[in-house]
Formats: C-alpha cells, sequence, structure tokens
C-alpha cells in the first residue's frame, strides 16, 4: 500500500479535529487516530508500546472485597482465601448479611460496613483497613431503564451515584494506602455491558461504560504508583442481581469470575473477559484494546520520534 495518500488522509482528520473539539480532548483524539493510522501504514510499526504489566499474586495479600455477602463477592472471597489470602475485609451494608462468611472462615474474614451512596462509610472503611493490597470494587446497583423510560433519570442518577461515583471515592480512598502496602492491585468489576448497550438496561450499560473509562484513567494513574489494575467484564452469570433482571438462563457461576481474577492479577492482564459469552465479546474487542486502550500513545510518540530522528 502506498502510505502517502493514507499520510495525507490523516492530515485531514486532525485538521477537522483541531476546529471540532476542546483542546484537552482534542489532543488525545489526534493521537489515538495517527496511532491506530500508523499501524495500518506500516505493519513494522504495529508493535506499539505498551506499558510493562504489573503483576499480583493473591498469596499472602490482605484484601478488601466490596459487596461481599452474595454472587460475585462472595465467590471472590472464597476464591482469595483458598489461593492463599490471609485474610479478607468483607465489606457490606448490612454486616449480618456476612456471618455466613464468619461461620464458615472464622477471624479470617472479618465484616465491614460500607454503603457507597454514603462517602463517609467510605472514609471510615479506609481508616479501618489500611493494611489492604488487594482492593476488589464489586459493589454495585442494577435498575434497569430504556432512555424512554419515565423512570430513566432517576435510574441513570442512581447508577452514576453508586457505580461511578463510588468507584471514584473508592479510589480516592485507597490509591495511597495501596501504595503505601507495596502497590498491590485494585479490581473494579465492570461489565460486557460497558462495551455494548442493550436498550432495556441503557442507564445501567452508560454507568458501567462510566465506570470502564475511570478504570482505564487508573490504570494509568496507579501504575505509576506500582499498583495493578484489573478490569473485569462478566457477562452472563448467576447471581441474584442477574435474576431479578431475568438474565440467568445459561448462566455462569460465579466462581469462573473469582478464579478468572486470580489468574488475570497473576499475569498483569488489565482486561478480563471470564464466562463464555464474555469470551466471545473479548476475542472480538481485542485488536482495538490492545492497539488503543492499552496501548501507551507518550511511549508510542516518543519512539517514532526517536525512529524520524534516527533517519
Amino acid at each position: 500500500m502506498n502510505p502517502e495518500p493514507q499520510r495525507l488522509k490523516i492530515a485531514r482528520h486532525k485538521e477537522v479535529l483541531n476546529k471540532s473539539c476542546a483542546e484537552g480532548f482534542k489532543r488525545n483524539i489526534i493521537e489515538c487516530v495517527f496511532m491506530v493510522s500508523q499501524i495500518d501504514i506500516d505493519s513494522r510499526q504495529a508493535n506499539v508500546i505498551h506499558k510493562m504489566k504489573i503483576t499480583c499474586d493473591i498469596n499472602g495479600k490482605i484484601a478488601l472485597v466490596t459487596g461481599a455477602n452474595r454472587g460475585i463477592g462472595s465467590a471472590i472471597v472464597d476464591a482469595f482465601l483458598h489461593h492463599g489470602a490471609t485474610k479478607v475485609y468483607a465489606a457490606v451494608r448490612n454486616l449480618d448479611s456476612a456471618i455466613p462468611l464468619t461461620e464458615h472462615y472464622g477471624d479470617m474474614v472479618e465484616p465491614v460496613q460500607l454503603n457507597l451512596a454514603e462517602p463517609e462509610t467510605i472514609t471510615a472503611l479506609a481508616d479501618r483497613t489500611s493494611d489492604v493490597q488487594v482492593v476488589v470494587n464489586n459493589a454495585a446497583v442494577f435498575r434497569a431503564s430504556t432512555p424512554l423510560d419515565s423512570d430513566a433519570i432517576d435510574s441513570l442518577e442512581l447508577a452514576m451515584k453508586i457505580n461511578v461515583f463510588g468507584l471514584i471515592r473508592m479510589a480516592q480512598a485507597f490509591a495511597p494506602i495501596l501504595k503505601s502496602n507495596g502497590g498491590g492491585a485494585f479490581v473494579q468489576l465492570n461489565s460486557i455491558a460497558s462495551l455494548k448497550c442493550a436498550s432495556n438496561f441503557a442507564t445501567h450499560s452508560a454507568s458501567k461504560a462510566a465506570t470502564y473509562s475511570l478504570t482505564q484513567a487508573l490504570r494509568e494513574l496507579l501504575g505509576q504508583q506500582g499498583t495493578a489494575v484489573l478490569s473485569v467484564h462478566p457477562g452472563l452469570i448467576a447471581t441474584d442481581m442477574s435474576d431479578m433482571a431475568g438474565l440467568n438462563g445459561n448462566a455462569e457461576p460465579s466462581s469462573v469470575v473469582a478464579e478468572g481474577i486470580i489468574a488475570a492479577l497473576k499475569s498483569g492482564d488489565f482486561h478480563l473477559f471470564p464466562d463464555t459469552m464474555a469470551k466471545r465479546i473479548g476475542l472480538a474487542y481485542q485488536s482495538f484494546s490492545r492497539s488503543v486502550i492499552e496501548a501507551d500513545i507518550a511511549e508510542y510518540k516518543a519512539e517514532k520520534n526517536n525512529k524520524d530522528i534516527a533517519r
């Protein structure tokens, strides 16, 4: 392929973006367009620089799991302790709901109170769990609405308050704790709904798209302090939440998510698509993810500049 027309096309894209986008957003989009186009132009430049993978072995770690009393959260507690975690803080709204965990695991599980809708409980939780090395932000709310439903605004506001603002507050509270404890890991339970919106669950999908975007930012920011960040995207998983939504047909057990998290942390992956449905979506998404989402644009640009200078 003759690269010259393609380069002219890129220049035109840059000119349009220069005129239409706000300055900070514009620079990021231009570099993304340029980077992907360069990959198309020359396969020798397809080796995009990625950040060094940060790994985390759960064995010997102290973990915090939110929404730990049922479903995926409870499965994560089980799997972490099975794979050698020394202690798990089980963060729940109602402490009594964690009694089955303490009856089974004794003092290896410590129930702690958390309500993502109440910021003061997040602050109190961070103060109480200052020895944490792995944080799993699993708690979320599911309230499905289409954009045309009369309760769409209320549903979206609730989802943003719990799922999105809750993530931001958890990250702000625990980033310094993870740093002081050697880096560790921050795991965010996103969804395939982060990538593909179903109209019946549009407000939920919108909140999960927002948490995925924030997780990408956390990967870059927390990576600077040696903290691994994992974005988990389950599909059909048998939980109370999916049952309420009528989505438990052909659903897989929560254990596939929990075991997948442990393996992904060990290998330093950023994305985890744990179940059969999620894996299919992940396979289709992989090329874009590696070229754009997981690529370090700044390092790619620096590498290209160095090659230009060498010429």
